[in-house]
């Protein structure tokens, strides 16, 4: 009788109808192949294996635990305080092909891209009186689907990969058997592309409240697009500076040809997305208020923060929460729900993201006509606020974003429990300071504040919303056609309800961007807001070959060694070092490429 030893995590128990119960329990992981197929009990069990792989973006402070990445805090938005967060490493260009983290999704990825295969393989010999063959043929596309997604997963992050197909390696096969090479980035994409548009024929186009997070048809055509953005992205499409990236045969790993035609694919990928979905079965979020700012101010915030709403395209369900932890400073001398372990507040914005966000007019602080003011104070009342605090300039009047993202010096803190006023201080004495800890503290005087809720328990990890794919289509149109009047109209659908002025409509109107150029500009910056500190940034800077330019150099904070007004002055905070040649792309983990003489390094490692 053979025996399975589950590869990666253990097996999952479950009833299909509840994706809570998919990652709540952990049986024994050794099991027979005819008992998995026997029952429905235990088949959909190991296709809950296969859902648990998804990776759980809240509990980055530990960086791969549930395949959480380095994302934001490796971007140019954040900065953890723990030097243990692997981030660390990466913002000074001292991670190397040897670490353990680097390993770690190349590793988990393929786990769960085998047991997806193997669970393919045999669900077709499941027991008829326990499973239909509609039941059969949905899961078999969910795993399918899955399978897929985790290989785009590798791609964004290690590049070209090996692709298997449908076998499922035998550990027991000759040497030479598992010596695979990588395929081109190329045929990576096309795979992923050809898998979803294939699943997308068996899987439903929603499910029951119950069933969230399970592969739909909406699932299916949104990764699409973005595995095509991917594709057409300078990194990828026509990157000389990768032309030394070459299989042992010479084959070019990565595309040596602009082709502008695979930018108008992405555009009519996200295009049928859009046109087969919005609106009905999804929407932008949008929360009604008298007060347009506060409405505004509400959705943008809300949408990342309430579950499973009608912008949410796809998630981990119920998934461990840290953001909680990290966000929330630490607030001494508060009740304790509001401190302790749930505020250190050791996952800072930096002061690079903090500018980057516009004056409630539209206009970047730059603009001499913004209104912005760098010094000197203001009593003002913040949208979450319920009084006027003397706040610093620089922080009055931006725009509704600014204020989901930061919690900066003086601000009243999100929750407020037992009827207390907590207000957090970030003077070094301030109950958020330094003298309170070394570690549960700021490290550049503000807190990541968006997708802090009150209640810090398992959620749902967000991992594509609505909003991405309105600016994936933006984008690819505008590369592949400027001037259409579609650019604008999604640009614009996203500023609206971020109570921002748009681009040649409605009150305050700002000029519509002169140009292809200005208009690439106009979007980078739109996507660098809405979608901050929802681990994009990272991978947008990389797949537009502008990380040297973004994540290297001197990054910046507010002086936390004061206590006095002195606070406010732009203090550097750390050089970043990014190496061009290399830190695009993760390593292929070192001993893949000792085993493996058809496994070529990526450049500079």
């Amino acid at each position: 009788m053979k025996k399975i030893t589950y590869i990666g995590l253990g097996l999952l128990m479950l009833s299909m109808g509840s994706c809570k119960k998919y990652l709540s329990q952990v049986p024994d992981d050794v099991i027979t192949v005819d008992k998995i197929f026997a029952s429905r009990t235990n088949t959909e069990s190991f296709l809950a294996n296969v859902y648990h792989s998804l990776p759980n973006e809240l509990r980055q402070r530990y960086t791969g635990q549930d395949d959480s990445g380095p994302w934001t805090a490796s971007s140019d938005e954040a900065k953890y305080t723990w030097d243990f967060n692997y981030s660390n490493n990466m913002n000074t260009s001292t991670w190397k092909k040897t670490d353990g983290s680097v390993e770690t999704y190349w590793n988990n990825y393929y786990k769960a891209i085998r047991n997806a295969s193997f669970f393919i393989q045999n669900i077709d010999s499941a027991n008829p009186m326990e499973l239909t063959t509609d039941n059969k043929r949905i899961y078999k596309a969910e795993a399918r689907g899955l399978r897929a997604l985790y290989y785009f997963f590798l791609l964004r992050t290690y590049g070209p990969v090996p692709l298997i197909g449908d076998k499922v390696l035998d550990i027991n096969a000759p040497v030479s058997d598992l010596r695979l090479p990588r395929a081109t980035f190329d045929q990576g994409i096309d795979y992923v592309v050809s898998e979803l548009d294939a699943v997308y024929q068996d899987v439903p186009a929603t499910t029951t409240a119950r069933e969230q997070g399970r592969i739909t048809k909406g699932i299916c055509k949104a990764y699409k697009a973005e595995a095509l953005l991917l594709k057409a992205s300078p990194l990828f499409n026509g990157n000389t500076d990768f032309a030394s990236l070459k299989n042992n045969d010479g084959t070019n790993l990565i595309s040596q040809s602009f082709d502008v035609t695979k930018w108008a694919t992405a555009a009519a990928a996200a295009k049928a997305f859009l046109d087969e979905f919005v609106p009905g079965t999804y929407n932008l979020y949008t929360v009604s208020d008298p007060d347009p700012f506060m409405a505004a101010y509400e959705s943008c915030r809300d949408v990342v923060t309430t579950d499973w709403n009608k912008e949410w395209i796809f998630a981990r369900s119920v998934s461990v929460n840290y953001t909680q932890y990290d966000r929330t400073p630490k607030h001494v001398g508060a009740p304790y729900n509001d401190q302790g372990y749930q505020g250190a507040g050791s996952l800072g914005a930096t002061q690079t993201m903090v500018d980057a966000y516009a004056m409630a007019n539209g206009l970047d602080i730059t603009d001499p006509k913004s209104g912005y003011v760098a010094t000197g104070f203001t009593d003002f009342q913040a949208p979450f606020d319920f009084k006027l605090r003397t706040t610093f300039n620089a922080w009055v009047n931006r725009e509704p974003r600014f204020y989901v993202g930061i919690t900066y010096n003086n601000s009243l803190w999100l929750n407020q429990l037992n009827g207390s006023e907590i207000v957090t201080n970030f003077f070094y004495n301030g109950n958020s300071g330094r003298s309170q800890s070394t570690s549960d503290v700021s490290p550049t005087g503000y807190c990541v504040r968006k997708n802090v809720v009150l209640d810090g328990g398992d959620r749902g990890a967000l991992l594509l919303r609505l909003a991405n794919i309105y600016l994936d289509y933006a984008e690819a149109l505008n590369e592949s056609a400027p001037g259409s009047a579609d650019i604008l109209k999604y640009v614009n659908l996203i500023r609206a309800r971020a109570g921002v002025p748009q681009y040649g409509t409605g009150t305050g109107s700002l000029p519509v961007p002169a140009n292809q150029v200005a208009m690439r500009l106009a979007i980078q910056k739109e996507r660098r807001v809405e979608l901050a500190f929802e681990n994009v940034r990272y991978f947008d800077t990389r797949r537009w070959k502008m990380a040297e330019n973004t994540d290297g150099g001197a990054f910046y904070g507010m002086d936390m060694s004061k206590s006095d007004n002195t606070f406010y002055n732009k203090t550097l905070l750390e050089t970043r070092v990014f190496r061009k040649e290399r830190d695009y792309l993760f390593p292929i983990p070192y001993n893949e490429v000792l085993k493996n003489n058809n496994m070529v390094q990526n450049p500079g490692w």
